[in-house]
């Protein structure tokens, strides 16, 4: 009996595969095991850590500055992100169209290619081993000589494209200046409603005192002083809750201009701003304006027009494309035989076609893929004419709201000053004993609303017209980036 004993060698190149296998296995991110855990997984901080990037703004509002309106608005076109967005998607778009017309020339490539190839081959009644070593470079040219317009159609689609992209771009001008303005009329209402609040605040309590001072005198009742007392804390209620909406609307502005929220930015009042002006224009001339102005309008047209190129290049498939192909190339061979000696060579080859490809028959390919071509470019123009329409809704509408805002204004002021002079003749009369304690509160109540109405009217009149320069496009004459691609 013999016992023989065999020692395995391990295979070396398993044990890197191996610990890469397990490697993967202990680094990979797994679901957790319930839903009632947060899920925390390796690499999660570094993401933390690279989201507080994205919190620093990329421009710095001087703190001891005051803003204007057009100030504020070129801030927000050179920091607010959506900006750069569009402008980078305009970008790609023009290098696609470069692209497209690279097709108009003939490409050239540089080959180096270097074998080595070993056969048996039969010679006589036996076979010969052979082996031939080739080295050699080659230099390849295509050109596609005709194709029907096939390349003019994508040429003419990322044309479109890129004018459809450029319109996008200027139409985020045209939002972002709107949304500043917007935000900025906002604040300013804001503002007036905390001053108009605080005023409010300060009567309430003029009207208090006098109150309790006629109490001291035996001239008033305990209800009235207890009247005066809650018209002073429905003041203060109401000067807190529009010093909250100030602080909101600052936050707004903030981050349309790209920046934190917490940031305070000191802007121009409202008593500072020119007053507004309507110019004599007819809806007609506005309707006209927008629709050559208005920025996604011009991008949906755009869009037609890339999508009338994809309908030429679909019919251009219907033709035969000619295309011409050459090579040239030199060799070097070395190569040798069994019981031969070695032999080389070394020479120059090359070769031209003209190729004509024409797709006989292919299933309706061709055929389906120019109705949808088609089709799309009919949609196309389709939400075009739609788009019209609600802009010449938007401009009536904004017009209209313009209207409106002008004459609440004059009404506004009328009624601030009927309520101001209604409100120092009851304290006149009330510190006679002519008129009651209710007479006054009702007459404070009453001027409080027509303050808060004025402010609301004049910041209303700027924000209409803010808004109807936004929808016919005239905003675009007021800001717009000075970095267009």
């Amino acid at each position: 009996m013999s016992i023989k004993l065999k020692a395995t060698v391990p295979n070396l190149t398993a044990i890197p595969l191996l610990v890469l296998l397990f490697a993967g296995h202990v680094l990979a991110q797994t679901a957790p095991a319930s839903p009632d855990h947060p899920w925390h997984f390796p690499g999660e901080r570094q993401m933390e850590d690279d989201a507080k990037h994205f919190r620093q703004s990329r421009l710095s509002i001087e703190p001891d500055r005051t803003y204007s309106l057009a100030e504020l608005v070129d801030f927000a076109e050179r920091n607010n992100p959506e900006t750069r967005v569009a402008w980078e998607g305009a970008k790609a778009r023009g290098a696609a169209l470069h692209i497209a017309q690279s097709e108009l020339y003939p490409a050239l490539a540089a080959v180096v290619l270097s074998q080595v190839h070993r056969e048996d081959v039969l010679f006589n009644s036996s076979f010969v081993r052979q082996t031939v070593a080739a080295f050699g470079p080659a230099l390849q040219l295509d050109y596609t000589m005709f194709d029907f317009g096939a390349r003019a159609g994508r040429i003419a689609t990322a044309r479109a494209e890129l004018a459809a992209a450029n319109f996008a771009f200027n139409d985020t001008h045209r939002k972002i200046i709107f949304q500043v303005a917007d935000t900025y009329y906002r604040l300013l209402n804001a503002v007036g409603q905390v001053e108009a609040a605080e005023t409010s605040l300060l009567n309430a309590k003029t009207v208090q005192e006098a109150a309790e001072d006629r109490l001291e005198h035996g001239l008033a009742t305990l209800p009235d002083v207890l009247e005066a007392r809650s018209a002073t804390a429905q003041a203060e209620y109401d000067l807190q809750s529009v010093r909250g909406a100030e602080v909101i609307a600052r936050g707004d502005l903030a981050t349309t201009l790209g920046i934190a929220p917490t940031v305070n930015i000191r802007v121009q009042p409202l008593d500072e701003l020119p007053a507004p002006e309507m110019h004599d224009d007819s809806i007609d001339q506005l309707l006209d304006r927008a629709s050559q102005q208005r920025p996604d309008l011009l991008q949906q047209l755009a869009g037609v027009k890339a999508a009338e190129g994809r309908v030429r290049e679909a019919r251009a498939a219907y033709y035969p494309s000619v295309k011409f192909e050459s090579a040239a190339d030199g060799q070097y061979q070395y190569g040798w035989q069994q019981q031969l000696p070695p032999s080389r060579r070394t020479g120059l080859t090359g070769a031209a076609a003209v190729r004509i490809d024409w797709t006989i028959f292919d299933g309706g390919a061709r055929k389906n893929n120019l109705l949808n071509a088609e089709a799309i470019r009919n949609a196309a123009a389709a939400q075009a004419e739609v788009t019209v329409d609600q802009i010449a809704d938007e401009v009536w509408r904004s017009y209209s709201n313009v209207k409106t805002a002008l004459r609440q204004r004059q009404a506004a002021t009328a009624l601030l000053e009927a309520a101001s002079q209604s409100y120092a003749a009851a304290v006149e009369a009330y510190g006679y004993g002519v008129r009651n304690l209710l007479d006054v509160t009702a007459a404070q109540r009453a001027l409080a609303q027509a303050r808060t109405a004025d402010v609301a009217a004049r910041t209303e009149v700027l924000d209409t017209l803010a808004d109807l320069a936004f929808r016919t496009g005239d905003l675009m004459r007021i800001g717009g980036s000075k970095d267009q691609p």
